[in-house]
């Protein structure tokens, strides 16, 4: 997918997302806050963001969205666990109807045999009290598993929280 059809998923969402008056707002680790940007590309995104967050280290990641130390230490960032901690702590911090909330690994360093180069967990959790976690394996350099990364969690988004 290409930055250009980015930008159009991101006025899909954005148009589901006004249209049912609803918030949006994103805690982003690896992909540094390009799903943030994406979103404030289109004009009038001030209906529905207003804020998001980029959490790049685990300090940030507890202090700003209350993702537990315990859970850190034990999963590390690049988890399950982390992702719908983060994706709820950014739903509270913010005051949103929708979270999303992305960490892995982009690389071209930092993988490990259990999590290697392309690893992302995205989570996502609603005002209705839904949680989502999903995990994926991109290939590539560091900037496409970052496009597709970002590219996933706004799909994922529209299609799992934003359709109805």
């Amino acid at each position: 997918m290409s930055e250009y059809e980015l930008h159009e998923l991101s006025m899909l969402v954005g148009n589901k997302l006004k249209e049912k008056g609803l918030w949006i707002t994103c805690a982003e680790s690896c992909t540094g806050g390009w799903v943030a940007k994406t979103i404030t590309d289109i004009a009038g995104s001030s209906a529905w963001f207003d804020r998001g967050f980029v959490t790049y280290s685990n300090a940030a990641k507890h202090d700003l969205l209350g993702v537990s130390e315990a859970t850190l230490n034990e999963f590390g960032a690049v988890s399950e666990e982390t992702v719908r901690e983060m994706a709820q702590g950014a739903l509270h911090a913010a005051g949103a109807n929708l979270a999303l909330s992305i960490s892995g690994i982009a690389g071209p360093d930092g993988g490990s045999e259990a999590k290697p180069v392309g690893t992302v967990w995205f989570g996502f959790a609603d005002s209705e009290g839904r949680i989502l976690a999903k995990k994926r394996q991109f290939a590539g350099g560091r900037e496409s598993v970052r496009l597709q990364a970002a590219v996933f969690s706004l799909q994922t988004a529209l299609n799992e929280f934003l359709k109805k």
